[in-house]
């Protein structure tokens, strides 16, 4: 199975046929739920890191399948986790928290993503409709100097709570657009939560996020077949609708998402990959002492991918990891993501794979 032919025309649009499976695999993963201590106990909607290389790039028409292992890791003291002792130990607002508390939390996720690629172009693109549902445990563990409130009287301890909690999350539509015109392909993309997840406001840990969300944004991908060289960034905005246990509201997070590649061989690259999120407008209903919160934070870290054929469709495997640092009103932590992804294999004629002319 020929993918990838370097230094011709018909080779360019194998590479971008190729990329197809890159780019579902980059890019399926688009809102999971994260333990990312920013909005309300800590969590966001969106998780940094969901798009990456090709993520522009149009896919083959016809059923895509993608699986994703995600494995994040972080750790938060002050007031992200005092934040999160407030809810989870149905505090009063007005009691003055002990700062001197920790947050720890780990999650092992697997991820499962259907979606379908058109043929018939869309405003001269290429639309692309989805919808994915995780499964897994998270982990979480307070322990510090802890309050205990009891009507009007508050006193601290010594201590630790921990919980791990197992099971389903939310589900997330998700719609996409794709451009081709040469080495330069555009996106345009919409995505949201349908709370349906395993939730309790009580829980340390949680699976679901308790509250709907909406998030949309564009992107661009450059992508030179001759070379091997390829460059892509998304940007978006999350806006989230008020939790309806807690009557609290995230606030607006903005976030862009960056991966840069080079091909090695036909069927191997190697790169970076990278993100900003930074939240925009404050959460509204949060403790006072705690409030403004709004956090940002950047990931930074490597990344290989490879190409195969599997019987009568193509596979490929991604792994990459992030590193992130500069954090506020969030702790820096790391996170790994192992994708497979399986889709309909290059056509024999590669212009057939073009909507657009080169």
């Amino acid at each position: 199975m020929n993918l990838i032919t370097f230094g011709s025309r018909p080779g360019g649009s194998i590479l971008r046929s190729f990329a197809a499976s890159a780019a579902l695999a980059l890019s399926a993963a688009i809102v999971l739920p994260a333990v990312s201590f920013a909005d309300e106990q800590g969590v966001s909607f969106w998780l940094p890191g969901l798009f990456g290389s090709l993520a522009a790039v149009p896919q083959h028409p016809g059923w895509q399948v993608t699986a994703i292992n995600y494995f994040d890791s972080v750790s938060a003291s002050g007031a992200a986790a005092a934040a999160r002792e407030i809810t989870v130990g149905k505090l009063s607002q007005t009691v003055n928290v002990n700062l001197n508390v920790n947050v720890k939390a780990t999650l092992d996720l697997v991820l499962v993503d259907a979606g379908y690629v058109f043929a018939t172009p869309v405003f001269g693109g290429q639309l692309n409709l989805a919808m994915f549902g995780l499964v897994g445990p998270n982990s979480a563990a307070l322990n510090g100097s802890l309050t205990l409130a009891s009507g009007p009287f508050a006193v601290m301890r010594e201590g630790s709570i921990s919980q791990t909690t197992t099971g389903f999350g939310d589900l997330y539509p998700q719609a996409f657009i794709r451009w081709n015109s040469g080495v330069h392909n555009w996106t345009i993309y919409g995505t949201g939560d349908i709370p349906v997840g395993d939730y309790s406001s009580r829980n340390l840990a949680n699976i679901g996020i308790g509250h709907g969300a909406v998030d949309a944004g564009g992107g661009y991908t450059y992508l030179d077949p001759k070379l091997g060289h390829e460059f892509s960034a998304v940007t978006g905005f999350t806006y989230n609708l008020i939790n309806p246990s807690t009557n609290y509201q995230n606030g607006v997070d903005w976030h862009l998402d960056w991966g840069a590649s080079q091909f090695l061989t036909k069927q191997i690259f190697v790169g970076a990959v990278g993100y900003f999120y930074e939240q925009i407008t404050p959460d509204r209903g949060c403790a006072p002492q705690l409030c403004p919160f709004e956090s940002g934070v950047i990931g930074v870290g490597p990344q290989v991918g490879f190409i195969f054929p599997v019987g009568q469709v193509q596979a490929y495997v991604n792994l990459k990891a992030y590193g992130e640092f500069d954090a506020h009103d969030r702790p820096p932590g790391w996170n790994a993501w192992l994708t497979l992804s399986f889709s309909p294999p290059a056509p024999t004629n590669p212009k057939s794979a073009m909507l657009t002319k080169e």
